[in-house]
């Protein structure tokens, strides 16, 4: 994540990276702000930053600084995989996980949900994504244990250990307890990053330990999806065509453009993709209003009724099993073929 890719917040940015420019990195933070305002869209691209072998200050536009977003820092933790980022959220039992849930069991489906969501997810999405049904995440002890133990060890690239903590105000009190100390003395190389939407559910002794930063109230999540639809609805509208074709060589000249996008814009497509079948479905269950932006109102008012109670199931797997092979760098071309060839014969399952 970079900050360029951030809808809004360029005060709040500008500042942090004047900060960081500076050396005097506060080691606790807490970032506060609606998610779908950017707030850890924020954070991820702060240690990004902090990180970054090559800073770029451009002379020109309203972003004082951003990271590079090709060294090799850059690009693990754009894909969440730098071995010195660890990331703790709320959690609950599963069909997978059916006693003493923590983060560490969901590390693989909190990427995933981050990819979809371009880090711009709700809770309630991520219980969703997690199918937890009605129950209630938390951040437990064994969280905040394992979060001593990790900046407790050194780094394994000589640089910054990082902690994320989304949705601090979900922690349970003992889990707020045991990070007590490290918030007020971590270790040297540390960073702790409390990314909440509310610090009235804080303890009194962890907002004292931290340095606050507010995040102006907005609606970034809207303006980002907005430009995801530009940026991806013409080639999104075009593969949609060619699923139902199946014609070899134009498919293949597709899907050439779309590994061509490169890593992460491939996930940011996928997730994009799985937004507007979700909005299909939602449209052929419920009647809920969606635009594909085709420029074509026959397809526009047909392809959404093509996503059903028949075929969600098989079309959400099929994106989400791309999303996990794109994401553990499997090459591109294959994983968009085989993902053309599941949705082609899901969509014909209606």
């Amino acid at each position: 994540m970079q900050f360029k890719d951030i809808v809004g917040q360029r005060d709040v940015i500008n500042r942090l990276t004047e900060i960081i420019d500076s050396g005097r990195v506060s080691h606790a933070q807490l970032l506060l702000g609606a998610t779908d305002d950017g707030s850890l869209q924020v954070a991820l691209a702060y240690l990004q930053y902090l990180c970054c072998e090559h800073r770029v200050h451009p002379e020109e536009g309203d972003l004082r600084a951003d990271s590079c977003g090709e060294c090799p820092s850059c690009k693990k933790i754009a894909a969440l995989m730098h071995p010195d980022l660890h990331l703790y959220f709320p959690t609950a039992t599963t069909t997978r996980v059916t006693s003493a849930p923590k983060s560490d069991d969901f590390v693989a489906e909190f990427r995933e949900f981050i990819a979809a969501h371009h880090a711009l997810g709700t809770l309630d999405e991520w219980y969703a994504h997690l199918g937890i049904d009605n129950k209630q995440g938390m951040v437990r002890e064994a969280d905040a244990a394992a979060i001593v133990q990790a900046l407790g060890m050194k780094a394994y690239e000589g640089g910054w250990k990082m902690v994320v903590v989304w949705m601090p105000e979900k922690m349970n009190a003992a889990a707020a307890n045991e990070l007590l100390k490290t918030l007020e003395e971590p270790s040297e190389g540390s960073v702790i990053l409390l990314v909440g939407e509310s610090d009235e559910r804080l303890l009194p002794t962890i907002k004292s330990r931290v340095q606050t930063v507010r995040l102006k109230a907005g609606n970034s999540r809207r303006a980002a999806e907005a430009a995801l639809a530009e940026q991806y609805a013409p080639l999104l509208v075009e593969w949609l065509r060619m699923l139902f074709k199946l014609k070899m060589k134009e498919l293949s000249a597709q899907v050439d453009k779309m590994a061509a996008l490169g890593r992460e814009q491939q996930k940011q497509f996928l997730g994009y993709t799985q937004e507007v079948m979700r909005s299909c479905f939602l449209h052929s269950t419920a009647g809920l209003p969606v635009e594909l932006g085709s420029g074509d109102q026959k397809f526009d008012a047909m392809f959404p009724q093509m996503v059903t109670v028949n075929n969600i199931e098989m079309i959400n797997n099929a994106l989400d099993d791309a999303l996990f092979a794109i994401e553990r760098n499997a090459y591109g071309k294959i994983a968009l073929m085989e993902l053309s060839f599941r949705l082609s014969k899901a969509l014909k399952k209606r």
